[in-house]
């Protein structure tokens, strides 16, 4: 059973938390259906190579094994690693982010990593852009990039490209800044979502609660262009309607893909060598469940991060940063102990972990059915032994067909597969340590 130190020792001592030790400010952002398609090696535009560069992406649901594949496999090929996940470009969050630890950074170059304070916004769109550029750095020191992380619409994006949405001017930014401040200050979401409706976005009733950056990006995409963000063509939705379109493709769970699959992904810019890291979902909810636990068992871990961004001025849904799952759970857990005098019972710690491990595996369900419409990736069993994994990696990399299977022993079904794995997935419960 948690003692009730969890609560009192942590508001009482951690309250006056000095801010963790945050690296300088990098200059440059980027210094520091069914069927599976690979894009196959075909010419570039520049006329200086008959084959395009290879990029390799690696992404899974959250405690699947990502960062340590990509650490391994950026050993074998003397590769870069490009983090595509949403918390950890932010300083000063490393454990709720399971962020590389400064030794594995040293080992391996990290790009977009720590180049964030966590009251800065980030987007997709900035993504894009910096990836992009750490990609041509990458390629320019004469290394392999490898993208990994689990956060879905960058990775789209940065395979198929953005959307082409003007950017807003200094005064247009400003201007929607004062209309929505006072409404973000006192909380009135739904009043701010009726004033962005009534702008001209029908779709703002869909954005997430407090998600203010996306609220205030759909007004200024309005007020700088006419139109709401929804008009703007996506380079991935014509991807998929010329897929949807192609009577003549087979849909053959994971097999290779053929000449008119090919032709679907020859504009992309580069050879994109994309993989999904994964497990039985039960097996992969007991990991997310001991990680959470892990966390908070550390002494300077998820709840010390999260005290820390209180003591910064920060609030609980303030920011992409306070939105993050951990410690939006963490912050509003401090903030109850606060209003207790300091107190928090076992009971009461064992809820904030019981919502931190049930926000953590509905987020990893979401990444899951996310990756599952995103074709090109491969689906690779994370309960395999790495080194089995790394060496089929490796060989893709280096295949010149784009017909590499994935073998049989690694692969990973997208959907339940058995009836015992769905009883078991119905029926699972959390077994905590305390």
């Amino acid at each position: 059973m948690v003692s009730t130190w969890v609560g009192v020792r942590m508001w009482n001592l951690r309250m006056t938390r000095a801010a963790p030790h945050l690296p300088g400010k990098v200059p440059a952002r980027c210094t520091s259906t069914r069927r599976t398609l690979r894009t196959t090696c075909s010419p570039t535009t520049d006329g200086t190579s008959n084959k395009k560069k290879k990029v390799i992406v690696i992404s899974g649901p959250t405690g699947a094994g990502k960062s340590k594949l990509a650490l391994e496999l950026a050993k074998r090929l003397n590769g870069e690693i490009i983090s595509a996940d949403s918390v950890q470009v932010y300083r000063g969050l490393d454990v709720g982010s399971a962020k590389p630890s400064p030794s594995q950074r040293k080992e391996v170059p990290h790009h977009l990593i720590d180049i964030l304070h966590p009251s800065e916004e980030y987007s997709a769109g900035q993504f894009f852009e910096d990836a992009r550029q750490a990609t041509k750095d990458i390629f320019d020191h004469g290394r392999v990039p490898i993208v990994t992380g689990g956060t879905g619409l960058y990775l789209r994006w940065y395979i198929y490209g953005k959307p082409e949405v003007p950017k807003a001017s200094a005064e247009i930014g400003s201007e929607v800044a004062s209309e929505l401040m006072l409404l973000q200050e006192n909380g009135n979401w739904d009043e701010a979502v009726l004033l962005v409706e009534k702008a001209g976005d029908p779709q703002a009733k869909f954005v997430a609660r407090n998600d203010w950056y996306r609220l205030r990006r759909s007004l200024e995409i309005i007020k700088a262009t006419g139109s709401p963000p929804s008009a703007f063509h996506v380079p991935y939705d014509s991807f998929r309607d010329q897929l949807n379109s192609s009577a003549s493709l087979p849909c053959h769970g994971d097999k290779p893909p053929n000449h008119n699959e090919e032709n679907l992904t020859k504009d992309l810019d580069y050879d994109f060598i994309c993989f999904f890291l994964s497990s039985q979902r039960t097996e992969l909810y007991r990991r997310i469940d001991l990680r959470c636990e892990e966390m908070l068992t550390e002494t300077e871990g998820l709840l010390s991060e999260a005290m820390w961004l209180l003591n910064l001025g920060l609030f609980p849904n303030m920011n992409s940063a306070t939105r993050a799952i951990g410690y939006r759970q963490a912050m509003e857990y401090l903030l109850f102990c606060k209003k207790n005098g300091g107190q928090s019972s076992p009971r009461d710690f064992l809820l904030f972990l019981s919502d931190f491990q049930k926000a953590s595996r509905n987020f990893a369900k979401r990444q899951m059915t996310w990756f599952r419409n995103e074709l090109i990736y491969q689906w690779i069993d994370a309960s395999q032994p790495l080194e089995k994994v790394l060496d089929y990696i490796f060989d893709a990399y280096h295949d010149q067909t784009g017909r590499l299977a994935v073998p049989l022993s690694l692969k990973m079904d997208r959907d339940v597969s058995s009836r015992k794995e769905a009883f078991d997935l119905k029926s699972y419960r959390t077994r905590n340590r305390y």
